[in-house]
């Protein structure tokens, strides 16, 4: 039987909004209202970095140089933390471009999705910057992860599709409609299966994309919860925040959807990883970080 328990870690106006596991064994998350960087080991209270109070921290990833990598989506920036609480900030050569997905890529960089400008965009630990548009405006590229192909691949909220950008001197782009009109993907993840998973919070399910291009879609039970953020868990389940439902939700790789409801009404569950324990985590913007275990 699956438990779920909430974590305090911050005011109720601060809104934690992305998770991820770090480096060092603890877990890291945007305070995307107030300006700061949470960690948190579980068990222990956690420790807060103040950054911009109006900078907006919004998705963060592991990088590949042992620090945490996050995007300022109000002041347009490139955010890098090291484990003992150390930041740089990296300006973007495209004004107001709204950076908001980040991953690390195959290639030593992290690459970043720019919502405003309709870019994806690549940034190397040494902070060098360079900016590949899309081939369509008025897409607003959302989220971003690193696929078992080599390549990256980002959702497409405004766009309704998935694009796949390879990783070279002159990466391709490539984009894949989705075949339920007005899904506004957001949420990605590559999956246990070598396919990449993602969520449309326009349609209430969950999707998911092959190497070659081909789409299944899973409707959810409650197709007005919106899902948010999606990850996948060391067991071969993928799991997602119901942002408008209240619950966690899980999903097989042959689709089968189960949900677990949060303690607290209105929480608004966002970001989700698997954290250093082995249990699921995410972030509610109501203040808290939840934890699901057996």
């Amino acid at each position: 039987m699956t438990t779920v328990e909430e974590n305090p870690v911050s005011g109720a106006d601060e809104g934690p909004y992305a998770i991820v596991t770090g480096p060092d064994g603890a877990l890291w998350y945007t305070l995307v209202h107030s300006g700061r960087i949470g960690r948190l080991i579980p068990g222990r209270q956690p420790t807060i970095h103040q950054l911009d109070p109006d900078c907006g921290p919004t998705i963060i990833a592991a990088g590949p140089d042992d620090a945490l990598w996050f995007t300022e989506n109000r002041a347009h920036r490139i955010g890098r933390i090291t484990t003992d609480g150390s930041v740089r900030e990296f300006a973007l050569p495209t004004a107001e471009c709204g950076p908001f997905g980040i991953a690390a890529g195959p290639d030593g960089a992290l690459w970043f999705t720019q919502t405003n400008s309709d870019m994806v965009g690549r940034i190397t630990p040494q902070g060098q910057v360079t900016e590949f548009p899309l081939p369509t405006p008025g897409m607003f590229p959302a989220a971003i992860t690193a696929g078992a192909d080599g390549a990256l691949w980002f959702t497409l909220n405004a766009g309704n599709a998935i694009g796949r950008i390879s990783v070279g001197t002159n990466p391709a782009i490539s984009l894949y409609p989705l075949p339920t009109e007005a899904a506004a993907p957001v949420g990605v993840t590559a999956g246990p299966d070598g396919a990449i998973w993602f969520v449309e919070i326009g349609a209430g399910q969950i999707g998911r994309i092959d190497t070659d291009g081909v789409i299944t879609e899973f409707p959810l039970p409650d197709r007005a919860a919106r899902p948010h953020a999606i990850t996948a868990g060391d067991d071969g389940t993928l799991w997602f925040t119901e942002w408008g439902a209240n619950r966690i939700g899980a999903i097989t790789i042959d689709g089968v959807i189960t949900t677990h409801e949060l303690p607290t009404a209105r929480s608004e569950p966002h970001g989700i990883t698997q954290g250093p324990d082995g249990a699921i985590w995410a972030a509610l913007e109501s203040g808290t970080l939840a934890r699901l275990a057996d």
